[in-house]
């Protein structure tokens, strides 16, 4: 799908299909730029079907004998109340409305409203990752006919600049989408790592895979206690992206890689859906997207360091026992008194190798606490940090991203909850609160000299059903935030 702008107006576009945002007022006025010839008849049809251009509505005309041959008219409600949102989710409605043609398609919205390079983008996005579809594992997959050209239709020629960035972020999204979506028996620790080296190779990365021993080495006792119980060897990824030039800003991204997660002996029952723990590892495929689109952005000044514990949890007579403790790689002991609390384990040996590198800030994400979705809901990610700035950057870059984020207090008193009579640490506190003392455990093994930030996705990564530009399955939520965030510290800052 090539993806590009056409500066001139509806009147002189020849293409096959046309997605036509419109106004609750004055719909009659906003039809003259197209064909005059069968305006009558189309606004007798509309008032037949009862369109008043409402957020939601669609109306979809065959047209014989004109250009286009297909209108599709998407409701955009009233001037004052329209965000770039909206016009992410109008565009979703009109691709799914377009389905099954290949001809070339137009989207002509009210650009003028906004900074065009920020809506172009935007809607961009959104065309090519509302039609996007997983059919890997399909014997015979349905033929997805999708439009080869897309159009943007009445955007000025200054936004072509933002139109470059569409094409690596929406396929570092879909990949994301495809790992998270994959079968556990067919996304192991192992072909993770395989997808990180080929990442690597393919957009000059640099690429380091740790193996058990070399973890055992560097005392990682909480990431290996979590892989015990698994059959299949864990893979400490490491990838790093670094810019040509001068480097003037160090970051790290951590994300959370449970290729599959049974629970351990605190075993997933009832309503915990243990047949989607395969998205248990939502947080490393968004680090791992972001890392594709960011080795074919190439911005420059900042380095970039993309981690990933990843393993399996699961049982056998050498899995972790609930009320066992362990030394993480900093030296702090861990009490394990819920052995389905497993993800923050591994990251806390992924944020101290983290803070080894001594990088200005560091970002985990993670599909951590189901108390964050009870909170929030399966649309918003959590974000946790004590640094304003930090939380005021990611905000930013989720806003511009379409991507909901909201942050969330990291209050210390909470900490009480993890007092262990034992150990230095419990890693699971009392049932209130959960997703604070989830991320207030992460909290003690990153260095307080360095900023830090940790983003809770469980409830975003999937979506029963289509959701905006998201279709149901795995969303890939975070890689545009991640993008966006990593562009915004350096040279290279993307056109929003």
């Amino acid at each position: 799908m090539k993806i590009s702008l056409y500066p001139s107006g509806i009147k002189d576009w020849d293409g096959s299909v046309l997605i036509l945002g419109i106004f609750q007022e004055k719909i009659e006025e906003q039809l003259n730029e197209i064909e005059t010839s069968w305006k009558n008849s189309l606004l007798r049809r509309l008032k037949e079907q009862d369109f008043n251009a409402k957020k939601g509505e669609i109306a979809t005309f065959q047209i014989l004998n004109g250009s286009p041959n297909k209108l599709i008219l998407v409701g955009l409600g009233a001037p004052k109340n329209l965000l770039i949102d909206d016009l992410r989710k109008a565009t979703a409605l009109g691709a799914r409305a377009n389905l099954g043609n290949p001809g070339q398609l137009g989207i002509s919205f009210p650009w003028e409203l906004f900074d065009p390079s920020a809506a172009a983008k935007a809607v961009g996005e959104a065309i090519r990752l509302t039609l996007f579809k997983d059919l890997r594992f399909r014997n015979k997959p349905d033929p997805s006919l999708k439009p080869e050209i897309v159009q943007l239709i009445g955007v000025p020629t200054s936004a072509e600049k933002s139109i470059e960035f569409i094409s690596p972020i929406c396929s570092g999204v879909e990949l994301a989408r495809e790992l998270v979506g994959a079968p556990p028996n067919f996304l192991t620790p192992a072909k993770l790592a395989e997808t990180a080296s080929s990442i690597a190779k393919n957009h000059n990365l640099e690429s380091t895979i740790l193996e058990e021993e070399e973890c055992l080495s560097r005392g990682m006792g909480a990431y290996l206690a979590v892989a015990k119980g698994s059959d299949l060897n864990p893979k400490f990824i490491h990838l790093t992206y670094k810019p040509k030039g001068e480097v003037r800003r160090r970051i790290a991204i951590v994300g959370k890689g449970l290729t599959f997660d049974s629970g351990g002996y605190n075993l997933k029952v009832g309503a915990a859906q243990i047949e989607l723990m395969k998205f248990d590892m939502g947080g490393s495929a968004s680090v791992l997207g972001a890392a594709r689109a960011i080795g074919e952005i190439n911005p420059k000044g900042t380095e970039v360091h993309f981690i990933v514990a990843a393993c399996e949890n699961m049982i056998n007579g050498s899995a972790v026992h609930p009320g066992d403790i362990v030394s993480a790689s900093n030296g702090k002991t861990i009490e394990i008194n819920n052995t389905d609390a497993e993800g923050r384990l591994t990251l806390a040996d992924a944020l101290v190798y983290a803070c080894d590198l001594k990088p200005d800030a560091i970002v985990d994400l993670a599909t951590l606490t189901g108390a964050c979705v009870i909170a929030l809901g399966d649309e918003i990610a959590g974000l946790w940090t004590k640094s304003d700035q930090l939380a005021n950057e990611l905000i930013s870059a989720a806003n511009l991203s379409g991507e909901g984020l909201w942050r969330m207090p990291l209050k210390s008193s909470y900490k009480e909850g993890l007092k262990s009579m034992l150990a230095d640490i419990k890693n699971t506190g009392p049932r209130g609160g959960g997703a604070i003392t989830a991320g207030l455990f992460l909290q003690e093994f990153v260095d307080e000299k360095i900023s830090w930030a940790h983003i809770d996705i469980a409830g975003p990564v999937w979506t029963e059903k289509d959701r905006g530009i998201d279709p149901a399955g795995a969303t890939g939520y975070g890689v545009r935030t991640l993008v966006n965030w990593i562009c915004s510290q350096s040279e290279q800052k993307i056109t929003v």
